[in-house]
């Protein structure tokens, strides 16, 4: 077993990282790594049910969708993540297994969690690390989430979703008290030196050998980046069905939008209210029809449509509200 160094933030080259260990490499590892502030969603899940789209996109967040099943999760620069690579002899499911190296090691640090439910990690009845898996082939992965010292409230606004606008069928998050744990040391340390020690026990507890990717793996893993986990399709368009609905109350009326998403891209679109227009709303839904449920297009429709002449006395950004906020 290797243990991997890697050092980058950035979320869609750290999920690609463990892709190509899992299905390429195809050996057991263990990875520690940390991710700029970011979405992390289930591979089964709805993104937009999951995400508070217009605090994401004001404050820079990215969303990516990972291997794994699941809820979604918000990682900073004050989570700890962690990847373990395994032969899979009777290890799937077996979550107190994958997550004995966290638990032994906190105890170092004077803290006694204990495993939950399926897959969660707990500190004083609040969760702490929240675990997933996946198989390829005869080998696991099993990765978790670590909270040491990450924003809560980014944490809470990203994940925030009002659950009247959307229906699906997509896995759901399901929602835990959390508690980050340099709340609970004795001793303050920051994440780095967290880190540090968590990758010595490790190092030492298994034996291993510290590993550093080479420039041709880089550039693989930098590939599938690019066409996988930076992509549209995969993280936004590789949601289940879903419908959309919002109503809001403007000066010049109120508006309700209707929307049926499939794959990412808006199948059916209606928009009702007590609104006055000049043209026929019904040619106003059909600009949006083929397109992708994604700010940036639908500024693009907007830009080219008269609005007014739809909706009289809307301006652009209103109907960018109904579609995100």
């Amino acid at each position: 077993m290797l243990f991997v160094a890697n050092n980058s933030l950035d979320p869609a080259y750290n999920l690609a990282a463990e892709e190509y260990l899992l299905k390429q490499k195809q050996m057991p590892a263990i990875m520690l790594w940390q991710n700029d502030r970011a979405i992390i969603v289930g591979k089964n899940q709805n993104t937009m049910a999951e995400i508070n789209y217009q605090y994401v996109k004001e404050n820079g967040i990215t969303v990516c969708r990972r291997l794994t099943g699941g809820g979604a999760v918000f990682h900073d620069r004050g989570n700890l993540n962690y990847t373990v690579i395994s032969d899979n002899t009777g290890k799937l499911g077996d979550y107190a297994y994958f997550s004995k190296d966290l638990t032994d090691f906190l105890k170092t640090l004077g803290l006694n969690a204990e495993i939950s439910g399926r897959n969660d990690v707990l500190l004083n009845g609040k969760k702490i690390c929240g675990n997933a898996q996946t198989t390829y082939k005869n080998l696991v992965l099993h990765h978790g989430c670590i909270l040491f010292s990450a924003d809560l409230s980014s944490l809470t606004n990203a994940l925030k979703v009002d659950p009247e606008k959307i229906a699906d069928k997509g896995i759901k998050s399901v929602k835990s008290r959390v508690v980050n744990i340099q709340s609970l040391l004795y001793k303050k340390i920051d994440i780095d030196e967290f880190r540090k020690l968590f990758a010595d026990f490790i190092i030492k507890r298994h034996a291993l050998t510290v590993y550093e990717f080479t420039d041709r793996e880089k550039d693989i893993i930098k590939n599938l980046r690019e066409q996988k986990y930076n992509t549209y399709n995969w993280n936004y368009g590789n949601s289940p069905q879903y419908t959309y609905k919002n109503r809001k109350r403007y000066t010049f009326g109120t508006v309700e939008l209707y929307l049926d998403v499939k794959d990412g891209i808006i199948d059916k679109c209606k928009i009702k209210g007590d609104f006055f227009g000049a043209k026929d709303i019904t040619d106003f839904e059909k600009l949006f029809i083929g397109k992708k449920y994604d700010l940036q297009d639908i500024k693009t429709v907007l830009s080219a449509a008269d609005t007014n002449k739809y909706i009289a006395n809307a301006e652009k950004d209103d109907i960018i509200k109904l579609f995100f906020e």
